[in-house]
């Protein structure tokens, strides 16, 4: 995007809604995003930053009067600057606490949409964090009222599981005076911080309304960082500052500044949901639209709910880009058609592979693996279709090799040429010559067999015509040659069915290599997830190990015992939640292997059919009078 474009509007009514032309971008975007969002009260710089994380002097509007001049969420893609293959989501959002909106519950929705869709949320404020900067922060208090993580939890507090799922958080302080010093000792922007989020002792009603929102800053968010901005540029210049140079500016902001988007660059992650899983820009789009149409119609958006909803548009576009893979490899394969069944076989296990792969790569959740199966079971009907395509131009090629090796053939049945003593040699010689020909250029052919037993039974009505239309013979030679006859249509038949057998055969190994590597892809997609999840959950009790050392340094020990009960409990369901996942994956894996021995229960079958009409077939071969070609 070379500018910022509306994300997130409001309706006449007062109702969000997202931009369609917003949702268009998004969908394109197939990279992991990292979304930075800034929230703050309004006409407190939030725009400057955003451009500068764009690397651009201007984008995103700065207003220059008391109005807000951002209405809604504003977004800007662009490539992310140190993180290949990344894009970098920016989202301004409308100031909070405008005098013209006069809606709280409006800023909240702003707020919690900005909480929801970042990877970091940076707080933009002015002058200094004290307890009434905090107490702006009052959004970050009704989040337990705003955002659920489980639906099954209706009543449930499930605040405890935020730190798994919220964004790293950046308090930036602008137009900073003070010196920052803490018991008359030089301090850092975290220690000032830390400092300000420093809980009062003590249980009043006071007391715990000042610990709340620092509280939920310390147990919400999984990293805290803080930047102090001096003043940017002297106050008669502050309203044109997109349009400053560097010289116009403070050395010192500029270089608050380009720490403040150095360490969003380096530190900030890839946008995750639930269990780890990697955010692109398509898929922050579809998040963006369940959230909001959820909040719009005056419901709390759920995580789990929201991922559920995503999981099944993902899979569906999964299985489609899976399909699409293997139909457009098999669609090239075809214009070479016919090909030998080993080399169909081949591409078909190769396109298989890959679009298990593709489809792999985008699908997450197919906890009973319905869709993967889906995919298989798509595929497998794709496959025979080819297969059929293949034999198709098999028979056609060989029919046309047969009409035109027994051109000469057909003339001379039209001329009567063997209608004379000793006719029915000459046409079994010319016949002899003919498969002998057929079968030095057909040979590879999968309909080849079958074809050429075709070609036999119709030739054998010309051939008992002029066998008993051949005065030369006597009736015991022409006995003779009939039981000969019936003995090479007979061993024809066998040959056809010998030929299917050969080529089921290939078909039930390529189906055995397909699954092997299905189930292998499997494993690898399920080891994946797992070790995401565990990532997940390691990264939260980190998060909470340390705001209990916190505690217990600043001597508020029983807050730090309570935590040892909620950290507990917070283990226990990891581990139920690892178990339950791990169960999922093993029933999935069952579920597919079944499928497969069900499919090679019935080619075996099949073979076993195959098998027995071929040995009856051979006995009665056997069983026919000694006759001498």
């Amino acid at each position: 995007m070379d500018k910022p474009e509306c994300f997130i509007d409001t309706e006449s009514g007062g109702k969000l809604y997202v931009k369609e032309s917003a949702l268009q971008i998004l969908q394109k975007i197939e990279q992991p995003v990292v979304v930075v969002a800034v929230v703050g009260l309004y006409r407190t710089g939030k725009s400057y930053l955003m451009n500068r994380l764009a690397g651009k002097q201007t984008g995103f509007a700065l207003g220059s009067t008391i109005e807000s001049k951002t209405k809604g969420i504003w977004m800007w893609c662009v490539p992310h600057p140190t993180k290949a293959g990344t894009t970098l989501v920016l989202l301004d959002t409308e100031g909070l606490g405008d005098v013209d909106k006069g809606d709280s519950k409006h800023d909240s929705n702003i707020f919690c949409l900005a909480v929801l869709l970042s990877s970091t949320l940076v707080y933009n404020s002015r002058g200094t964090i004290d307890n009434r900067a905090i107490e702006e922060l009052q959004y970050v208090t009704e989040l337990t009222e705003c955002i659920k993580v489980k639906s099954s939890n209706n009543d449930a507090d499930d605040s405890g599981e935020f730190v798994k799922f919220f964004p790293s958080f950046i308090w930036a302080v602008r137009d900073f005076t003070l010196e920052r010093k803490i018991d008359g000792n030089d301090a850092t922007e975290d220690e000032y911080l830390e400092f300000a989020l420093k809980l009062k002792p003590g249980t009043s009603k006071k007391v715990m309304e000042y610990n709340l929102p620092r509280e939920c800053i310390q147990n919400y968010f999984p990293s805290r960082k803080c930047f102090t901005f001096p003043f940017p540029t002297a106050p008669e210049n502050v309203s044109r500052l997109e349009k400053l140079d560097s010289a116009d500016m403070s050395s010192e902001f500029l270089e608050v500044t380009d720490n403040f988007c150095k360490y969003v660059f380096q530190k900030s992650d890839v946008k995750k949901l639930k269990d780890g899983i990697t955010v692109s820009g398509r898929v922050l789009g579809y998040l963006a639209k369940n959230y909001v149409d959820t909040i719009s119609s005056g419901v709390v958006p759920c995580l789990e709910n929201a991922v559920i909803a995503m999981a099944m548009i993902e899979n569906e576009a999964a299985v489609k880009d899976g399909l699409e893979v293997y139909q457009s490899g098999m669609e090239k394969l075809k214009d070479s058609f016919p090909l030998e069944l080993k080399d169909v076989s081949s591409e078909h296990q190769h396109l298989s592979s890959t679009a298990t792969q593709t489809f792999m790569k985008r699908s997450f959740r197919d906890n009973d693996g319905s869709y993967l199966k889906t995919l298989e079971e798509k595929i497998n009907k794709l496959f025979d279709g080819y297969l059929r395509q293949n034999e198709e131009a098999s028979k056609r090629q060989c029919e046309d090799l047969l009409s035109y090796l027994s051109g000469p053939m057909t003339e001379k049945l039209k001329q009567g040429f063997y209608a004379k003593p000793g006719g029915y040699d000459l046409f079994c010689k010319d016949l002899e010559d003919i498969v002998k020909n057929y079968n030095s250029q057909a040979n590879k052919e999968v309909k080849a067999e079958e074809v050429l037993g075709e070609f036999l039974k119709q030739k054998s009505v010309d051939s008992k015509a002029i066998l008993q239309a051949d005065k030369k013979l006597s009736e015991k030679e022409k006995k003779i040659k009939e039981e000969t006859e019936k003995a090479v249509l007979l061993e024809q038949e066998i040959k056809v069915k010998e030929e299917k057998q050969r080529q089921l055969e290939e078909k039930m190994e390529a189906e055995r290599r397909s699954n092997e590597e299905r189930m292998r892809q499997m494993k690898e997609k399920m080891d994946e997830e797992m070790k995401l999840q565990r990532e997940e959950a390691e990264h939260a009790m980190e998060s909470k190990l340390r705001e209990q050392a916190a505690l217990l340094e600043k001597g508020f020990k029983e807050k730090a015992d309570r935590m040892n009960e909620e950290m507990e409990e917070f283990k226990r369901q990891n581990a139920e939640a690892e178990s339950n996942r791990a169960r999922e994956f093993a029933e999935m894996l069952k579920n597919s292997n079944t499928r497969h021995e069900e499919s090679m229960a019935m080619m075996m079958q099949q073979h076993r059919e195959q098998m027995k009409a071929i040995q009856e077939m051979n006995t009665a071969n056997m069983q026919m009078p000694c006759v001498t070609n």
